[in-house]
């Protein structure tokens, strides 16, 4: 199977999601979105609005923000109505923290319920459930991708990058044992190279959540191949 660099590019969320973001910054990811052609721009939600604006006309680019972002224990009235004003202003596809807090209390009905309530709010928008897997065992991270499920959300993603990890190859890999192909699966938090992100394209993720930085040197890496192509 062959990949080229513009197939690699539609599988990353390019993402800038730091507290210290200003407007300069902001317009120079925009450009670089249109550089690379990736799938989504992700910014915070104050700035939905206007990179929505620098992408117009970009018809092939999606916007995305986070919703309880960055710990998920935001009440699921507050994450609805977030979601709803990140869809007014643009947003295409929404990332949610799952809340960390109700999973680890076993609190399973409400963490589907919670996860089913912003599904419902988006209204056929791409909805991507965060685990945040740092701060959860092998039986937490099965239990939360059950809830995905079950409250019908498009993919399980593993980290908001801001935890002290993220995505592994082996937590990428239990991730997908268990969700087999009833959602897909987004690897985010310490994606910083190609190598990394084909091992775990090929156990089965299927989009990337990568800081700006590290995904321009990927697509840097891509364009020193033989021919921009990558042969797995």
């Amino acid at each position: 199977m062959k990949l080229s660099a513009y197939n690699i590019a539609r599988m990353i969320d390019f993402s800038i999601v730091r507290p210290e973001v200003d407007t300069t910054e902001l317009r120079e990811f925009a450009q670089n979105v249109k550089k690379h052609r990736f799938i989504c721009g992700y910014v915070l939600p104050y700035f939905v609005s206007e990179l929505s604006a620098l992408l117009e006309g970009e018809d092939d680019i999606l916007i995305g923000t986070g919703i309880g972002f960055p710990f998920g224990n935001h009440k699921t009235a507050v994450k609805v109505h977030e979601a709803k004003l990140a869809l007014e202003d643009g947003c295409k596809e929404l990332d949610m923290v799952i809340n960390i807090s109700a999973l680890l209390s076993g609190r399973y009905q409400y963490v589907e319920d919670d996860i089913r309530a912003v599904v419902e709010a988006a209204g056929g928008k791409t909805i991507k459930v965060i685990l945040e897997v740092h701060y959860l065992t092998e039986f937490d991270i099965k239990k939360g991708c059950e809830c995905c499920i079950k409250a019908g959300a498009h993919f399980v993603k593993t980290a908001t990058g801001h935890a002290e990890s993220g995505a592994t190859v082996e937590n990428i890999a239990l991730i997908k044992s268990f969700v087999g192909d009833a959602i897909q699966v987004k690897a985010s938090g310490g994606i910083h190279d190609l190598k990394t992100l084909l091992e775990m394209y090929k156990l089965g993720a299927t989009r990337f959540g990568i800081s700006a930085s590290s995904a321009i040197k990927i697509m840097e890496e891509c364009d020193s191949l033989p021919d921009g192509v990558v042969d797995l």
